[in-house]
Protein backbone atom coordinates (compact mmCIF):
# COMPACT_ATOMS: atom_id res chain seq x y z
CA UNK A 1 0.00 0.00 0.00
CA UNK A 2 1.04 3.41 -1.01
CA UNK A 3 2.63 5.61 2.08
CA UNK A 4 1.89 9.23 2.11
CA UNK A 5 4.63 9.30 4.91
CA UNK A 6 7.07 7.26 2.92
CA UNK A 7 6.65 9.17 0.09
CA UNK A 8 7.13 12.81 1.98
CA UNK A 9 9.82 11.63 3.82
CA UNK A 10 11.76 10.78 0.55
CA UNK A 11 10.96 13.44 -1.12
CA UNK A 12 11.62 16.04 1.65
CA UNK A 13 14.82 17.41 -0.39
CA UNK A 14 13.11 17.90 -3.53
CA UNK A 15 10.33 20.07 -1.89
CA UNK A 16 9.85 23.66 -3.25
CA UNK A 17 9.19 25.72 -0.62
CA UNK A 18 8.16 28.42 -2.42
CA UNK A 19 5.08 26.52 -4.01
CA UNK A 20 1.91 26.24 -2.84
CA UNK A 21 -1.56 24.39 -3.62
CA UNK A 22 -4.48 26.23 -2.67
CA UNK A 23 -7.42 24.09 -3.05
CA UNK A 24 -11.13 24.69 -3.24
CA UNK A 25 -13.62 22.10 -2.17
CA UNK A 26 -16.65 21.84 -4.05
CA UNK A 27 -18.71 19.92 -6.50
CA UNK A 28 -18.82 19.76 -10.33
CA UNK A 29 -22.04 20.52 -12.37
CA UNK A 30 -24.82 23.75 -12.84
CA UNK A 31 -26.99 22.33 -10.07
CA UNK A 32 -24.22 23.35 -7.40
CA UNK A 33 -22.92 26.60 -8.62
CA UNK A 34 -24.38 29.43 -6.20
CA UNK A 35 -24.36 26.66 -3.53
CA UNK A 36 -23.08 26.90 0.15
CA UNK A 37 -21.52 23.78 -0.33
CA UNK A 38 -19.32 25.28 -3.54
CA UNK A 39 -17.80 28.16 -1.91
CA UNK A 40 -14.63 26.97 -2.24
CA UNK A 41 -14.97 26.55 -5.81
CA UNK A 42 -16.36 30.45 -5.94
CA UNK A 43 -13.18 32.01 -3.59
CA UNK A 44 -10.21 29.78 -5.45
CA UNK A 45 -12.04 31.10 -8.67
CA UNK A 46 -11.84 34.97 -7.51
CA UNK A 47 -8.23 34.19 -6.29
CA UNK A 48 -7.57 33.24 -10.02
CA UNK A 49 -9.34 36.46 -11.47
CA UNK A 50 -6.78 38.25 -8.96
CA UNK A 51 -3.92 36.25 -10.44
CA UNK A 52 -5.44 37.31 -14.02
CA UNK A 53 -4.89 33.60 -14.47
CA UNK A 54 -7.13 30.88 -16.62
CA UNK A 55 -7.94 27.47 -15.45
CA UNK A 56 -7.01 24.15 -17.51
CA UNK A 57 -8.34 21.08 -17.20
CA UNK A 58 -6.07 18.35 -15.30
CA UNK A 59 -6.21 15.13 -14.17
CA UNK A 60 -8.75 14.95 -11.06
CA UNK A 61 -9.90 18.56 -11.68
CA UNK A 62 -8.69 22.51 -13.02
CA UNK A 63 -5.71 24.03 -12.07
CA UNK A 64 -4.27 27.91 -12.72
CA UNK A 65 -0.78 27.84 -12.10
CA UNK A 66 0.50 31.57 -11.23
CA UNK A 67 3.03 33.93 -9.51
CA UNK A 68 2.62 35.67 -6.68
CA UNK A 69 5.09 37.71 -4.03
CA UNK A 70 7.87 35.44 -5.48
CA UNK A 71 5.93 32.42 -4.54
CA UNK A 72 4.65 29.77 -6.88
CA UNK A 73 0.99 29.55 -6.73
CA UNK A 74 -1.38 26.24 -8.09
CA UNK A 75 -5.00 26.66 -8.06
CA UNK A 76 -7.27 23.54 -7.71
CA UNK A 77 -11.03 22.88 -8.01
CA UNK A 78 -10.91 18.97 -7.60
CA UNK A 79 -13.28 17.43 -10.20
CA UNK A 80 -13.43 14.23 -7.89
CA UNK A 81 -16.79 15.55 -6.66
CA UNK A 82 -16.51 16.81 -2.62
CA UNK A 83 -16.38 13.36 -0.88
CA UNK A 84 -13.44 12.12 -3.04
CA UNK A 85 -11.41 15.32 -2.60
CA UNK A 86 -8.20 13.89 -1.28
CA UNK A 87 -7.43 11.55 -4.25
CA UNK A 88 -7.06 14.94 -6.21
CA UNK A 89 -5.18 16.76 -3.19
CA UNK A 90 -2.50 13.86 -3.14
CA UNK A 91 -2.07 13.82 -6.72
CA UNK A 92 -1.59 17.62 -7.16
CA UNK A 93 1.32 16.87 -4.04
CA UNK A 94 3.08 14.52 -5.28
CA UNK A 95 3.25 15.84 -9.08
CA UNK A 96 4.21 19.42 -8.24
CA UNK A 97 6.58 18.21 -5.57
CA UNK A 98 4.85 20.36 -2.43
CA UNK A 99 4.97 20.20 1.24
CA UNK A 100 1.86 19.63 2.94
CA UNK A 101 3.02 22.76 5.38
CA UNK A 102 1.95 24.75 1.83
CA UNK A 103 -1.30 23.34 1.36
CA UNK A 104 -4.32 25.54 2.34
CA UNK A 105 -7.92 24.03 1.89
CA UNK A 106 -10.98 25.98 1.43
CA UNK A 107 -14.24 24.65 2.92
CA UNK A 108 -17.56 25.62 3.35
CA UNK A 109 -18.46 25.46 7.20
CA UNK A 110 -21.85 25.04 8.61
CA UNK A 111 -20.57 25.59 12.62
CA UNK A 112 -19.35 28.89 11.83
CA UNK A 113 -22.01 31.54 11.37
CA UNK A 114 -22.22 33.52 7.96
CA UNK A 115 -19.56 36.36 7.78
CA UNK A 116 -17.30 34.76 9.60
CA UNK A 117 -13.64 32.87 8.79
CA UNK A 118 -11.36 31.38 10.80
CA UNK A 119 -7.72 29.86 9.19
CA UNK A 120 -6.43 27.17 11.04
CA UNK A 121 -3.05 25.14 11.14
CA UNK A 122 -5.05 21.40 11.67
CA UNK A 123 -8.08 20.68 13.35
CA UNK A 124 -11.12 18.04 12.93
CA UNK A 125 -12.80 17.40 10.01
CA UNK A 126 -16.34 19.00 11.65
CA UNK A 127 -18.71 16.76 9.73
CA UNK A 128 -17.04 17.88 6.40
CA UNK A 129 -16.20 15.06 3.80
CA UNK A 130 -14.29 17.01 1.62
CA UNK A 131 -11.94 17.11 4.72
CA UNK A 132 -12.15 13.86 5.72
CA UNK A 133 -11.45 12.07 2.57
CA UNK A 134 -8.57 14.60 2.65
CA UNK A 135 -7.23 14.03 5.87
CA UNK A 136 -7.47 10.25 5.31
CA UNK A 137 -5.57 10.39 2.28
CA UNK A 138 -2.79 12.45 3.34
CA UNK A 139 -3.04 9.91 6.87
CA UNK A 140 -3.21 13.60 8.60
CA UNK A 141 -5.44 16.32 10.00
CA UNK A 142 -2.00 18.89 9.98
CA UNK A 143 -2.86 20.75 6.78
CA UNK A 144 -3.70 24.11 6.87
CA UNK A 145 -7.64 24.86 6.22
CA UNK A 146 -9.45 28.01 5.51
CA UNK A 147 -13.35 27.79 7.02
CA UNK A 148 -15.63 29.95 5.71
CA UNK A 149 -19.01 30.13 7.82
CA UNK A 150 -21.81 29.28 5.64
CA UNK A 151 -24.58 29.90 8.38
CA UNK A 152 -26.09 27.64 11.40
CA UNK A 153 -29.59 28.50 11.09
CA UNK A 154 -31.31 25.01 10.17
CA UNK A 155 -32.59 21.93 11.55
CA UNK A 156 -29.96 19.00 11.80
CA UNK A 157 -32.69 16.92 9.75
CA UNK A 158 -32.22 19.51 7.27
CA UNK A 159 -28.45 20.12 7.05
CA UNK A 160 -27.74 18.04 3.86
CA UNK A 161 -30.55 20.24 2.10
CA UNK A 162 -29.41 23.56 3.66
CA UNK A 163 -25.16 22.68 2.82
CA UNK A 164 -26.85 22.10 -1.15
CA UNK A 165 -29.10 25.16 -1.27
CA UNK A 166 -28.59 28.47 -2.64
CA UNK A 167 -27.68 31.49 -1.16
CA UNK A 168 -30.33 33.81 -0.06
CA UNK A 169 -31.11 37.24 -1.19
CA UNK A 170 -29.64 39.20 1.98
CA UNK A 171 -26.26 36.62 2.58
CA UNK A 172 -25.86 37.49 -2.02
CA UNK A 173 -25.63 41.13 -1.37
CA UNK A 174 -22.84 40.19 1.10
CA UNK A 175 -21.03 37.57 -0.39
CA UNK A 176 -18.56 39.92 -3.23
CA UNK A 177 -17.03 41.39 -0.13
CA UNK A 178 -16.63 38.59 2.17
CA UNK A 179 -15.24 36.27 -0.77
CA UNK A 180 -12.48 39.10 -1.46
CA UNK A 181 -11.95 39.32 2.36
CA UNK A 182 -10.86 35.28 1.65
CA UNK A 183 -8.93 36.01 -1.00
CA UNK A 184 -7.30 38.15 0.76
CA UNK A 185 -6.84 36.09 3.48
CA UNK A 186 -4.89 33.65 1.04
CA UNK A 187 -2.61 36.03 0.22
CA UNK A 188 -1.40 37.12 3.43
CA UNK A 189 -1.22 32.96 4.34
CA UNK A 190 1.20 32.52 1.34
CA UNK A 191 3.11 36.16 1.84
CA UNK A 192 3.53 36.70 5.26
CA UNK A 193 2.77 33.14 6.58
CA UNK A 194 -0.18 31.29 8.57
CA UNK A 195 0.84 32.82 12.17
CA UNK A 196 0.61 36.39 11.29
CA UNK A 197 -2.63 35.91 8.97
CA UNK A 198 -4.58 33.80 12.05
CA UNK A 199 -3.48 36.72 14.19
CA UNK A 200 -4.88 39.60 11.92
CA UNK A 201 -7.72 37.85 10.38
CA UNK A 202 -8.90 35.36 13.22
Amino acid sequence: MFSIFKYFRKSHNHYNNKKFLVVGLGNVGDKYKNTRHNIGFDIVEHLGVSLKGTFISGKYGDILKAKYAGKQIILLKPSTYMNLSGKAVLYWLKKEKISISNLIVIVDDLNLDFTVSRLRTSGSDGGHNGLKDISNSLNTSHFARLRFGIGTNFKKKDQVDFVLSEWNNEESNKLGKLIEKNVEIIFSAIKKGLDFTMNKYN
